[in-house]
């Protein structure tokens, strides 16, 4: 007999990831309306662990504007380290990005390169 309930492990990820989530979204609210959506593939060899993640937010929180990153259906603010590692964002897989606010257009070109650029990691 399987047993389709999640696993210990499996629950503790959910836990982080809707904590993180909710931390960040009760700061910056979701994005109602994007002004911009952006499909990217993940080129790093590491994909979206913890340095690539911590990259991203500094980069992020340089901007005027709401960023929100989602994949497989699950979306996290894009000033979340934990949220963003909690997508589990592979090498190859793809990421949607949408903004908002009054640089908007400029953070989605900046976020677009770092991914783009492998988040500057050389290995």
């Amino acid at each position: 007999m399987h047993d389709d309930r999640p696993s210990a492990g499996q629950q503790q990820q959910a836990a982080l990831a809707e904590e993180a989530e909710v931390d960040d979204m009760s700061r910056h609210g979701r994005i109602e309306k994007p002004e911009q959506e952006r499909d990217l593939r993940i080129v790093n060899r590491r994909g979206l662990h913890a340095r690539a993640s911590a990259k991203l937010v500094k980069l992020v929180e340089q901007f005027d504007a709401q960023v929100e990153v989602s994949r497989d259906g699950q979306t996290v603010g894009g000033t979340s380290i934990m949220g963003l590692m909690m997508l589990a964002a592979s090498p190859g897989c793809c990421i949607h990005v949408a903004v908002a606010g009054r640089e908007a257009e400029a953070v989605l070109e900046a976020v677009t390169k770092l991914v783009e650029e492998g988040f500057g990691e050389t290995d």
